[in-house]
């Protein structure tokens, strides 16, 4: 049983925040490349001010894994690396915390164009 509730709350949490997004998509001009964007930078305001781990031990991939989880990342990235080495590691911490997941990005993103024939919206 306690299984199964957790994933029923990262569903929630995850199918919450995927929410958000449609509903900002249906009923705004907002696009969803700013979407994306401002998902993004709620996950790195929430990491900045402490508050992303605590909601991440509780909602877990329903949190981590939508966008917001790597904007935290990011910050997370970004923090670590000013610790480590100064103004220089603001620039490079993100990247080096979210390396695997943006080559992973662009490996995947580049075999399904192989795969698929890409149409622009109309």
């Amino acid at each position: 049983v306690e299984v199964s509730m957790y994933y029923l709350w990262v569903f929630l949490i995850g199918g919450f925040i995927c929410m958000l997004g449609q509903v900002l998509i249906i009923y705004t001009n907002i696009t969803s490349a700013r979407i994306l964007v401002t998902f993004v930078i709620i996950g790195v305001l929430l990491q900045a001010f402490g508050i992303f781990d605590p909601i991440s031990e509780f909602a877990r991939a329903g949190i981590n894994v939508p966008i917001i989880g790597f904007g935290a990342s990011l910050a997370k990235g970004a923090i670590s690396g000013v610790q480590s080495k100064g103004l220089l590691g603001a620039f490079t911490g993100g990247l080096e915390a979210t390396a695997g997941g943006i080559a992973a990005a662009i490996f995947f993103a580049f075999v399904f164009s192989l795969i698929f024939k890409s149409k622009t919206k109309s």
